[in-house]
């Protein structure tokens, strides 16, 4: 596992985020200890969720083997694209502020943030990973272009899981009713105009994030 992680160039990367997800679990611990309330620990719960799309491309970008399965690769990719929106989703617990609560607010957006930045870059390292693995197969224009949709539909999914309340795993348990409101949502989009708001306006915040943080990979400091 170590040596496949230096291999591709994983374990660096790996051993930061590793050093992230404490810093917030540590927050978290430390809040539950001052404020005597387990309030935002759900944060934890949301950054794991965060975690799994990474974890997928990364086992996928190790294992040459599974990547000539096309059932391998086309499954994992499923499940990949089920839980990619919580790794932006996270952005949306900046609705928990309050001035109400058992810790300063400054405190608490501290925490909500760190756990967001944290879930947005398990987020974007996937799409990274995912890249590199379609770079065998398509041109560098058409990867952009796939990896601005898939930020367009994690958008989509932000809002499912915000505003609809369904989970990732919930197109396992209630699958009807999931195809349902989506459906819906496709075949009158003019019935609802926040789906499309969140949608689009998530969607532009993320594809700037995507090319601000592809200039940065580029740019030589």
């Amino acid at each position: 596992m170590y040596k496949q992680l230096i291999k591709t160039n994983q374990f660096q990367i790996s051993l930061f985020m590793g050093v992230l997800s404490i810093f917030c679990f540590g927050l978290s611990l430390f809040r539950v200890e001052m404020s005597g309330t387990k309030h935002f620990l759900f944060l934890n719960w949301n950054l794991f969720l965060a975690f799994v799309p990474w974890l997928l491309t990364v086992i996928l970008s190790m294992n040459q083997n599974l990547q000539k399965s096309r059932l391998a690769v086309f499954g994992m990719l499923g499940v990949w694209l089920l839980f990619f929106p919580n790794a932006s989703y996270i952005l949306t617990d900046l609705f928990h502020l309050s001035h109400h609560s058992s810790m300063p607010i400054w405190f608490d957006l501290v925490l909500i943030l760190s756990f967001a930045w944290t879930g947005l870059l398990y987020g974007f390292l996937s799409l990274w990973n995912l890249e590199e693995l379609m770079e065998q197969f398509l041109s560098k224009r058409m990867i952009t272009r796939i990896s601005v949709f898939l930020l367009f539909v994690s958008s989509f999914g932000i809002y499912i899981g915000r505003y609809l309340r369904w989970n990732s795993w919930d197109i396992l348990h209630h699958p009807g009713r999931l195809i349902g409101d989506v459906g819906d949502r496709l075949i009158n989009p003019f019935d609802h105009s926040r789906t499309w708001g969140v949608t689009i306006f998530m969607g532009l915040f993320l594809t700037m994030l995507y090319f601000t943080f592809r200039f940065l990979r580029k740019k030589e400091f």
